[in-house]
């Protein structure tokens, strides 16, 4: 299904990059140009549903720039680019989103292992557009033609890291090695921390992990070494030669060279360094600690997450150094400028700043993110959104991205909103596809909101909160959204880097039951690409099917329309859209239970959405085996869901596929509404 070899352009015979980029245009940065700009004056973050797309996956719609394509291979390049999104807006406009989540458009390291820089994750050159997707004027256009048919555009950007920029040559011989020696021992261990020259050194983590690693053998990767809080050293036999020295290699068939200056125009000092610059990274190595944290005291784990590089040898910035800030600052103030967008969404937050020890510490994000506002206000464009990927399960953890604080020179702010891993760690697997107790929805909202916790809760390790901000960080005048990061969660259930939920969980009637949870509990509902076409890829990269592909093993063309995964999720979109409540609604828990399954409410999830003009009343069952009730057992006394309605309302159900079943609040103001296996009801006043 991928045979499709497009020829390549005649400036691109010669094979190499540099080609590339000449072909396109891509070698100089264009100056942004007095343009006008979407104002969004009149959005409101709630009433949207974002569709993320790996712009590489996606659509083929320009063959000219399909270098390095591998069709078939899923960790190279497919061919995707902006043109493709631009032929598909019809699609999406038909399945109702209205907020596109493009990924990384500045141009990358080409390639790394055997693996290419598809995902756009690997920035080589903060101001340049990468190649393989289009030029700038492309870019543009796809943006705004997006806008044309009333969808906005994220733009995903990554400040934390670079790509493989250089490598540590700790050996000194001038070039990129690996190797394996020791007798199973850390060299770290042996000639520091087990050493009685050095007694005292290493700190008790230090010690514990060379305890731990006494029966491994060493292995040196100067591309991508491990973590050492003293900064990567440099060594032979013969014992550490102080901090390792850096090169920048100089490959320009594989993009992996120095970024270029920028231009004139950009106003960068010319005493000032740029992103060549060893001062201007953290150069401590990979961390360690992954995967068995439970080892290691949590400062050192977050020491560890806050100035490591990132794992395949991604190069972690000092974001800590003013002249670092001041150049992720001004470059992803350009792409706004240029490109018209009308938010962020930030990679890696987790690994920037400690906000959840120092709250009023401004550090990067509190720079970043009021300088980004400042500007998208000074182009005349109102409610800009930043939401952060922490991806952490620690609602405190990354919640403490959403508070601003204060320091010496006054109030600043931080994020908006986070990409929501705890529902999906806490929520979303545990109960839609493992068949938790129902109660755990109560307790995750209650921590985000501050809402008194039960015992039951708490038991469980939910905290009392509130773990998210609940304060706005700045009006849409003045570029903020003007709402709190409490009211802005973007809730998914899956991405780009997680399993597909049907990998997971291969039940169709599972994963419509999550989707109808996230269209009508509060938040920003994220749809990945290929979810409303039953995509089912396991974790990076095969969860990054070429949606142009279609979905042979179903039968579905590609971008088909016409079978039940797509209408249904396309109609619980349109519902959401036509009911201002399961957009605006603050949430009123009903009814969830800690029962087990089998009991009369097995997995019922009931809550209001309350707005002003309206109120959904919302029932869903994720139970597999049983029609469940909002009452409880006869022997628990039976008493069913108070409501907020008065007595007699009769409620009618507008969920998809639903034949308009009604329900009537009895005398007392308590309503038993039924809900099938798998199923749900949105429930309103008559």
């Amino acid at each position: 299904m991928f045979a499709r070899i497009p020829a390549l352009p005649i400036c691109l015979a010669a094979g190499a990059f540099a080609a590339l980029a000449a072909c396109s245009g891509a070698s100089s940065v264009d100056h942004p140009t007095r343009r006008a700009h979407q104002d969004n004056a009149d959005i409101d973050w709630r009433d949207q549903v974002i569709y993320q797309i790996v712009v590489d996956r996606f659509e083929d719609g320009d063959p000219a720039n399909n270098y390095n394509v591998e069709p078939s291979v899923p960790g190279r390049y497919q061919g995707g680019d902006w043109q493709g999104i631009i032929d598909r807006l019809p699609y999406l406009e038909e399945l109702g989103v209205t907020a596109l989540w493009i990924s990384p458009v500045v141009q990358n390291t080409e390639e790394d292992g055997g693996f290419s820089s598809y995902h756009g994750y690997w920035m080589q050159d903060p101001l340049r557009p990468n190649p393989h997707f289009g030029d700038l004027e492309k870019l543009r256009e796809l943006v705004d033609s997006a806008h044309e048919r009333d969808m906005l555009v994220i733009l995903d950007v990554v400040t934390n890291h670079m790509g493989q920029m250089f490598y540590y040559d700790i050996n000194g011989n001038g070039r990129p090695d690996e190797w394996i020696q020791g007798s199973g021992t850390p060299h770290t261990c042996i000639q520091i921390c087990n050493h009685p020259e050095y007694e005292g050194q290493c700190s008790e983590d230090e010690l514990t992990y060379c305890e731990n690693a006494s029966d491994q053998l060493h292995r040196v990767q100067e591309w991508d070494p491990e973590y050492d809080p003293r900064g990567v050293q440099g060594f032979t036999s013969l014992g550490f030669s102080g901090p390792a020295e850096i090169r920048f290699p100089h490959w320009p068939e594989l993009n992996r060279t120095p970024p270029e200056r920028p231009p004139e125009w950009f106003g960068w000092p010319d005493d000032k360094a740029w992103f060549d610059d060893p001062e201007w990274y953290h150069r401590k190595g990979r961390p360690y600690v992954w995967w068995h944290e439970s080892d290691y005291s949590y400062d050192f784990v977050r020491e560890q997450e806050t100035t490591g590089d990132f794992p395949g040898g991604l190069k972690a910035l000092n974001t800590d150094n003013p002249d670092v800030q001041e150049a992720l600052v001004r470059s992803f103030q350009y792409w706004i400028e240029a490109a018209d967008f009308d938010g962020f969404r930030i990679d890696t937050v987790k690994h920037i700043d400690r906000p959840e020890v120092f709250p009023n510490e401004r550090g990067f994000w509190g720079v970043f993110t009021d300088r980004i506002r400042e500007h998208a206000a000074s182009l005349g464009k109102q409610n800009f959104f930043m939401f952060g990927e922490a991806f952490d399960g620690d609602d405190e953890l990354i919640g403490s991205y959403t508070f601003g604080g204060t320091d010496a020179d006054g109030d600043f702010g931080r994020l908006d909103s986070v990409f929501y891993f705890s529902l999906k760690h806490r929520v979303i697997d545990p109960i839609f596809m493992d068949g938790a107790a129902t109660r755990k929805v109560e307790c995750l909202y209650n921590s985000r909101m501050g809402i008194e916790q039960s015992e039951w809760c708490l038991e469980r390790g939910f905290p009392e909160g509130p773990t998210h901000g609940t304060e706005p960080h700045a009006s849409p005048s003045r570029g903020g959204v003007g709402l709190s990061p409490q009211q802005l969660p973007v809730t998914f259930i899956d991405n780009h880097d997680l399993a597909r939920y049907l990998f997971d969980d291969s039940r169709v009637a599972s994963l419509r039951n999550a989707l109808f949870y996230l269209m009508t509990f509060d938040g920003i509902p994220c749809i990945y690409y290929g979810t409303e076409q039953l995509f089912d890829g396991g974790v990076d990269p095969q969860n990054r099917e070429p949606m142009f592909g279609g979905n042979p093993e179903r039968g579905y063309a590609p971008f088909d329309t016409s079978h039940d995964a797509f209408q249904y999720t396309r109609d619980l979109i349109e519902m959401r859209k036509e009911h201002v409540a399961l957009r605006r609604g603050e949430v009123a828990i009903r009814w969830v239970t800690d029962r087990p399954r089998g009991e009369v409410d097995s997995g019922i999830i009931a809550f209001e959405r309350v707005h002003d003009d309206q109120t959904a009343l919302v029932v869903i069952n994720a139970a597999d085996e049983q029609e469940s009730t909002t009452c409880a057992p006869d022997e628990e006394g039976g008493a069913c869901m108070e409501t907020s309605f008065s007595a007699g309302t009769q409620l009618v159900d507008v969920s998809p596929g639903s034949e308009g079943e009604a329900f009537t609040v009895n005398g007392d103001g308590e309503l038993a509404v039924s809900v099938p296996p798998r199923g749900g009801r949105v429930l309103l006043a008559d």
